[in-house]
């Protein structure tokens, strides 16, 4: 028990293995549980504000934080409200939500919680495909984001790779249309169109990305490690996105997903 409690780093600590430096930016995606029970056995503060304040003490205010705070709501025909509607993708999106010196990007469906240098000019982006071109996914592109992952897999939260997919054109997916009420910051509300670039449900896709694991290795843009028994990953999104663009564009995408048309 001795060595365990001697090797444990406290939650302000965490981030100082995400590899991260001042004046980069920094995309965190997690899931927590795993974290927190740690935290509890470890008598460790289970504030999730202590995370993000560290965080943002290594990037600096040169750097930028964000957060995913995805909300599909939007595309069952409901009200997205930018102050009020809630995160459904984890905690640290929710807390960020909560607090005063991050704010939220515009999508109704793909919104970031955003602090730092960039938060205003991200805010301020209004991409109406949610992937788009002139949206956060390109700005993380150009800017090389370091994209942290806590306790979850890329299969399942690389949301990156479906930029590139809209970037080159896939068959099985296409920009649908999404209208709904929109409630701004200043709380003016009107009726707007979004898109986002589904599946075809026409065919049966299953997402793989982990034969891309060893490129990304190899290319220096990905390392995986621990903390306290918890796995964690850190991407460098822009040195992947060559990577997925040639098996997206050359392969067929036959590395990132599986499909086939129903019959």
């Amino acid at each position: 028990m001795g060595d365990k409690m001697d090797n444990y780093v406290r939650l302000k600590d965490i981030p100082q293995h995400f590899g991260l430096k001042r004046g980069d930016s920094v995309w965190i995606s997690s899931d927590v549980k795993e974290l927190l029970y740690s935290c509890i056995e470890h008598d460790d503060d289970t504030d999730l504000n202590v995370l993000l304040d560290s965080v943002m003490d290594i990037v600096g205010e040169e750097g930028t934080v964000l957060i995913p705070t995805f909300n599909w709501d939007f595309c069952k025909g409901r009200t997205f409200d930018i102050r009020k509607s809630p995160s459904q993708t984890g905690s640290i999106g929710k807390i960020a939500l909560k607090r005063d010196d991050y704010i939220r990007t515009k999508h109704p469906i793909y919104s970031f919680a955003v602090w730092g240098a960039a938060a205003k000019e991200l805010a301020a982006m209004d991409n109406r495909s949610s992937f788009g071109a002139d949206g956060p996914f390109r700005w993380c592109r150009d800017h090389d984001t370091k994209n942290v992952f806590i306790d979850v897999e890329c299969q399942h939260s690389y949301t990156f790779v479906h930029y590139v997919e809209e970037m080159v054109g896939v068959p099985y997916r296409y920009l649908k249309n999404f209208t709904a009420g929109y409630i701004d910051e200043d709380g003016n509300e009107s009726i707007r169109t979004y898109s986002m670039h589904v599946r075809d449900l026409r065919a049966d896709i299953y997402v793989t990305i982990y034969p891309y694991e060893e490129e990304f290795k190899a290319a220096g843009a990905s390392r995986r490690y621990e903390v306290n028994g918890i796995p964690m990953k850190t991407i460098s999104m822009g040195k992947t996105y060559d990577i997925i663009l040639r098996d997206v564009r050359d392969n067929n995408s036959s590395k990132l997903c599986e499909y086939k048309y129903l019959t």
